[in-house]
């Protein structure tokens, strides 16, 4: 898993440089204002629901402090208009649109388009 984080942590997906659209679940099956996580190949995905934007997020699951996949489980809020996630053990905060640690001195994490069609969720991969 990190191996596979570190070759994709050299560019970030944007969403027109998309290859692959992951179909991850219906839009029922992630809580409202939360997170849950869901697998592409090796990978551990957060994928988050903010319900009063009607927006949705997604990231790698792996928190880079500890190591420990735990992101879908994060405190979620926003800092300004900036939507974020916390890891609940360390309390690292991640924006959620560009991947930078927002409150240390830490290793961004990767972030991933996300759209939603036909009541589907739908991450995005470069390959």
């Amino acid at each position: 898993m990190v191996e596979i984080l570190n070759s994709l942590k050299s560019h970030q997906v944007l969403a027109e440089e998309v290859k692959v659209w992951y179909k991850a679940a219906p839009v029922d099956r992630f809580p409202i204002d939360g997170g849950a996580c869901v697998k592409y190949k090796d990978l551990q995905i957060a994928v988050f629901n903010f319900d009063s934007g009607k927006e949705w997020y997604a990231c790698q699951n792996l928190c880079p402090h500890k190591m420990q996949m735990i992101l879908s489980r994060g405190l979620t809020g926003s800092c300004g208009e900036e939507p974020k996630v916390a890891c609940p053990y360390h309390k690292r905060t991640f924006s959620l649109k560009s991947g930078e640690c927002l409150n240390a001195d830490e290793e961004r994490i990767l972030t991933f388009p996300v759209k939603v069609e036909a009541n589907h969720v739908y991450i995005g991969f470069s390959r």
